[in-house]
């Protein structure tokens, strides 16, 4: 059985004598340096779920128990031998069972249960074997590499704790100082080094976090730390200051409206993944070219809709144009698309412009009817595929439209809202959901599947629920 063992720690730093209104100054410093750090533009939540499956699976595929008992067994050339044994052997280990705490401001406590058989000849000159099972305990300090910028887990304090001990030696008070001496000796030898080892293969699973990941061909995201990770008594908790960047090497900024984003106080326990609104809408920036839609644009279909459907409307265009004609559009995105979200709903915004035109035939260019600029609101749904973010739209209001030109003459385009709206959710928004369709990249690291997420919209942000298989 494992117990948790905690040592309370001084903080490194430098104590400030401030009393009285000199107090009240330091507050207020405090205060305002704190508030100069970015804000995050994505959280996550790594609870014990995700932190027992990815250390009892390093323990599984690293089989570092059965080669530290292999190693043990054959010793390598030039070895210091152990006094009073011979030919030592070590089999039977026994599966680990991992235990596994947070401790605040630290890390983790790991307690691995494990067992094993050591054989040999004792200084009795019989055979000997030692039936042993114990807890190996130490401390997983959490960090920050200061090369790479990734989190990574170092151990400190690790012991053996003898659980029970069953020899086939005699009992005597000789014999119960040997096999002390012996398991003294080789325990923290074989099962220290284990726990380095399975921390090893946890800490490769965090490489790739930082490095830039590719939306489409336009840009890349970067999940950049915007600080060391911080643990507390249920989790350990990344916050990221995403880098989101063009190809030609421009930053995105992030918009911040002064309020970093939070989980919701009413979250349920366990991991979880937040990406705000701010951070979505910088990524949608570097789409914002593939949004806009040309005359020859083979992205858009051919609809029903001509010159009679806008007659209906326009009664001008009847008389221009007294044999139906196709209509054609031309959408350009005049500000970067910006993600609302308020409980249970995401909405993507796009300013912008629609152009009508009229095809004409024998190679004729088209004739423009009007010009409106527009602000689309498209209702936004979120998946997960392929451990990327999706989104999927559909129309869900015309915000506003208002006429820069016409050469039909003046007419009311309010009275279009509709037939626009029902242009664009059958021409247009097929266009934004498959540029949308490559997907955002979602933080690599610990190989979470992001597919198996729960999705869940909260105000300012998205948060994605995330479980283990």
């Amino acid at each position: 059985m494992c117990t948790l063992q905690v040592e309370l720690l001084d903080a490194d730093g430098l104590e400030l004598p401030c009393s009285g209104m000199l107090w009240i100054l330091c507050l207020v410093l405090c205060g305002l340096l704190a508030g100069t750090r970015a804000d995050p533009g994505a959280l996550l939540r790594l609870g014990m779920d995700i932190m027992n499956h990815e250390v009892q699976s390093a323990m599984e595929e690293s089989h570092i128990l059965e080669k530290m008992a292999a190693e043990a067994s054959n010793p390598q050339p030039g070895a210091k031998a152990i006094k009073g044994l011979s030919n030592m052997k070590v089999k039977d280990v026994l599966e680990p069972v991992i235990t596994l705490n947070f401790v605040p401001g630290v890390g983790i406590f790991q307690c691995v249960s494990t067992g094993m058989t050591i054989t040999g000849k004792s200084f009795t000159g019989g055979n000997m074997e030692i039936n042993v099972v114990q807890n190996i305990t130490a401390t997983n300090r959490l960090l920050q590499d200061e090369e790479t910028g990734t989190p990574m887990f170092r151990s400190e304090g690790c012991e053996v704790i003898l659980v029970s001990v069953k020899t086939n030696l005699p009992n005597n008070k000789a014999i119960s100082k040997f096999v002390d001496s012996t398991l003294r000796k080789v325990l923290p030898g074989l099962m220290c080094p284990a726990i380095d080892a399975v921390l090893v293969y946890v800490n490769k699973k965090w490489t790739k976090l930082t490095e830039p990941m590719p939306v489409d061909q336009m840009g890349t995201v970067k999940y950049a730390l915007t600080a060391p990770p911080v643990t507390t008594a249920s989790h350990i908790q990344v916050d990221f200051s995403p880098v989101v960047q063009l190809q030609e090497s421009q930053v995105i900024q992030l918009a911040t409206n002064g309020s970093a984003p939070e989980f919701p106080e009413d979250a349920a326990k366990g991991s979880q993944l937040l990406l705000s609104a701010s951070f979505l809408t910088a990524e949608l920036a570097l789409l914002q070219k593939s949004l806009e839609v040309n005359l020859n644009d083979k992205r858009v279909g051919k609809l029903s809709h001509t010159t009679r459907t806008l007659a209906g409307f326009i009664p001008k265009v009847a008389k221009t144009y007294h044999k139906p004609k196709p209509l054609l559009i031309k959408v350009k995105i005049n500000k970067a698309p910006k993600v609302t979200m308020k409980a249970g709903k995401s909405l993507v915004h796009l300013h912008g412009s629609l152009e009508m035109f009229v095809a004409r035939r024998h190679g004729k260019h088209p004739k423009s009817l009007f010009l409106l600029e527009t602000h689309l609101g498209l209702e936004t749904h979120y998946s997960v595929n392929e451990n990327r973010l999706q989104m999927a739209t559909s129309m869900d209001s015309l915000l506003s439209l208002s006429r820069v030109s016409s050469s039909i003459g003046n007419f009311n385009e309010t009275k279009l809202t509709d037939f626009i709206t029902d242009y664009l959710q059958k021409t247009y928004i097929p266009v934004v959901n498959g540029v949308l369709h490559v997907g955002l990249p979602l933080p690599d690291l610990l190989a979470i599947n992001y597919n198996l997420a729960e999705l869940d919209i909260v105000e300012g942000a998205l948060v994605l629920g995330l479980k283990m298989e």
